[in-house]
């Protein structure tokens, strides 16, 4: 697919400028895309993301206002494609597009977003707003910051579902060569082709032991077939994740008795990256407070407090804590900090650099981010901190 292009010539009879004019508030986000938009997202900021050959695509300036707008408004991708269709004010905000400018189905806005996801500037959308609201001087040098849970779509997996589970992407991610030699080694009586609990009394604590001990041995047995071999990275992939879940939840007795190898059984213990879904391989169980639990990611933000533009923002994995991630939502400040300062003399300055001339950078954070570690990062780039100690 080739970059498609926005046109730049207004339409005599049918444009929408004709008709906003004076109806839209210039300073309303449809009178600041139509003004801005094509120095924020113009289409050759998107080139990378498409090829030299095939049909030409929807033009990514129009896509990107689109996205835009939707986080603005909370539309869903659907109702997005509909209001630029319907909405004289999108195609407005659009550089003034014609009324009868044809729309675009939603799974573009899919399409855009795995684009994005692939590339280098995965950003850039966000990036070029923050740039355009420094120049005007809307941030400052002070920064608040926090986290909120995003919860996982998918269901938390016990033991036995976690196990089988690996096992089957497994012999799914094999070719069929590789998926007899690996089916050969497997003492269930299980072909594994079905997703679910398999059949067991899980009231009885000697069929649970059991069911438990076959699957970590055809476990094992799968895994001792791929040791030493060079594979496809999704073979790869599907055998580490096997390993993983094994070795996180099960324990094996020195013995069984027989002077054999021990049975496997479900360990004492919560490993402390452990995996929860086979689904969803990234997702942890974490804690927002001590009595607030929840399974998914955690998405940290920081802020300018002045006018609550967000700076930075970057997802972690459920169980990292929020300090850890607090170095990269201040990345900018960092920067700055080592910059040479604007000395008297210089030319005007942004509104909030006048306004926090003088003062130190500061950041600010509940005890989450009172942290020794944190505090010392600070401290080496010489930050003053607002964040309540622990």
């Amino acid at each position: 697919m080739t970059l498609g292009l926005t046109p730049k010539q207004a339409d005599l009879l049918c444009a929408s400028e004709r008709f906003c004019e004076g109806r839209v508030a210039p300073e309303s986000i449809y009178g600041v895309l139509h003004r801005e938009c094509f120095t924020l997202f113009p289409d050759e900021m998107f080139a990378d993301l498409f090829t030299d050959v095939g049909r030409r695509s929807v033009p990514p300036m129009i896509v990107a206002v689109v996205m835009v707008l939707q986080r603005i408004e909370g539309c869903s991708d659907r109702e997005a494609v509909d209001r630029f269709a319907f909405d004289v004010r999108w195609k407005y905000a659009a550089g003034g597009l014609a009324f009868d400018h044809p729309g675009f189905v939603h799974t573009v806005l899919v399409d855009m977003r795995a684009r994005l996801a692939r590339s280098k500037r995965p950003n850039r959308i966000f990036e070029a707003g923050l740039d355009a609201a420094r120049r005007a001087g809307l941030i400052g040098r002070r920064r608040v910051l926090d986290s909120t849970p995003l919860y996982d779509a998918v269901a938390t997996m016990d033991t036995v579902t976690l196990i089988r589970s690996a096992i089957r992407g497994l012999l799914g991610s094999a070719d069929a060569r590789l998926e007899t030699e690996l089916r050969a080694v497997l003492g269930r009586e299980d072909d594994y082709r079905v997703a679910g609990k398999p059949a067991c009394d899980y009231e009885d604590k000697t069929a649970r032991e059991a069911l438990v001990d076959a699957l970590a041995r055809d476990a094992m047995a799968l895994l001792a077939v791929l040791a030493g071999r060079e594979l496809a990275a999704t073979v790869t992939q599907a055998g580490a994740l096997l390993a993983t879940v094994v070795g996180q939840d099960l324990d094996q007795d020195s013995t069984d008795g027989n002077g054999a190898g021990g049975v496997f059984r479900i360990a004492r213990r919560v490993a402390k990256d452990r995996v929860i879904s086979t689904v969803d391989p990234e997702a942890r169980h974490g804690h927002k407070t001590a009595a607030r639990g929840f399974d998914g990611y955690k998405g940290h933000i920081g802020i300018d407090p002045d006018t609550e533009i967000i700076t930075a923002t970057t997802v972690t994995p459920g169980n990292v804590g929020d300090g850890g991630a607090a170095a990269d939502l201040i990345a900018d400040l960092i920067a700055a900090a080592h910059l040479t300062q604007p000395t008297p003399a210089s030319t005007e300055q942004p509104d909030a650099e006048q306004r926090d001339a003088g003062q130190p950078s500061k950041v600010f954070g509940d005890c989450a981010y009172g942290s020794g570690e944190f505090q010392s990062t600070l401290q080496e780039h010489e930050l003053e901190s607002g964040c309540k100690t622990q």
